[in-house]
């Protein structure tokens, strides 16, 4: 398994390939990279039979189209700046049975991804537990990375936050505190200084902040509205741009007072009317546009020529 870590040594260090931090910090033209979430590895099945709370013994289906996702990220051109994985990396819940193997076979399934795409990983409920504990926080560290981090990107800044604390954090109160002081200076910093200020500020997150509209009722599939309505006030108080997200296994969200919440469906099993896929995303100085394409689409035809002439501009 030596060959298949590689790819997430490169993620945990968040390196960009041949330009230095401070380098990273400037901006330097529109660029794209890619949004992606859910391919729960194990959901498929268990979805098809009804036994979502099981962990799952089969997950042939969604190794095989995250390997498809991978091929047609590879193909695109221009090269995108990153790939992003907006948590439920598999849908085993932390130390049950089919873990492991489910672990194993995504990081086997990520191998391919061109070395130029540093991988990017979010943590999702199923990768922690729907309640978190500090264990399995630091399980998910250990097997892909910090669970709350920023990184600067072609002079965008992107914060990387674990939403389960804002779920529940009732069995990692501690956890919690320290990412919210981490957050709050790091809102600062964009919005205040000192330093560069960025072109752009964009969250990734797994559990979306809304599905609509910022006053909708509470839902397994959002944050509640006290946490909700915080964090859109601290989001926009910092110029955030976008949060992209996923969990919803469906595309929703929508712009609201400057600030796009973008919820995008599953690499995995699709619980609406969407094709397995990812998301597109172009930065340009003044826009973050995204749209997006089925794997098939992806595949076939790469992104949409819109989407194109804008990274030509």
């Amino acid at each position: 398994m030596a060959e298949a870590e590689d790819i997430f040594l490169r993620a945990k260090q968040r390196t960009f390939t041949g330009l230095t931090e401070d380098e990273q910090k400037e901006w330097r033209g529109p660029f794209c990279f890619i949004q992606a979430a859910d391919p729960q590895l194990g959901l498929m099945k268990t979805w098809r039979e009804g036994d979502c709370d099981g962990g799952g013994d089969e997950w042939t289906d969604e190794v095989q189209l995250t390997q498809q996702a991978v091929e047609a990220v590879n193909k695109l051109s221009p090269r995108p700046k990153f790939m992003v994985l907006c948590g439920d990396l598999v849908h085993a819940m932390p130390s049950t049975q089919y873990r492991e193997g489910q672990e194993r076979d995504l990081k086997v399934a990520l191998r391919g991804t061109d070395p130029s795409i540093p991988l990017v990983f979010v943590s999702g409920n199923h990768d922690l537990g729907n309640t978190p504990t500090p264990e399995t926080v630091a399980q998910f560290c250990n097997a892909w990375g910090d669970d709350y981090f920023s990184f600067w990107v072609g002079g965008v800044l992107c914060l990387v936050l674990n939403s389960q604390l804002f779920f529940d954090a009732s069995a990692c109160p501690d956890l919690r505190d320290a990412q919210e002081a981490w957050l709050e200076d790091q809102l600062q910093r964009a919005s205040q200084g000192p330093g560069v200020t960025p072109k752009h500020v964009l969250v990734f997150q797994h559990i979306p902040l809304y599905l609509k509209t910022p006053d909708e009722e509470d839902d397994y599939f959002n944050l509640q509205t006290a946490t909700r309505q915080s964090l859109l006030g601290r989001f926009k108080r910092a110029g955030v741009k976008a949060v992209f997200s996923g969990h919803y296994h469906r595309n929703a969200g929508g712009l609201h007072n400057g600030l796009d919440m973008v919820v995008s469906s599953a690499i995995g099993c699709q619980l609406g009317e969407d094709t397995h896929g990812v998301r597109v995303v172009v930065v340009t100085a003044d826009q973050v546009i995204h749209r997006y394409h089925s794997l098939e689409q992806l595949s076939g035809r790469g992104m949409d020529e819109d989407l194109r002439k804008l990274l030509q501009a």
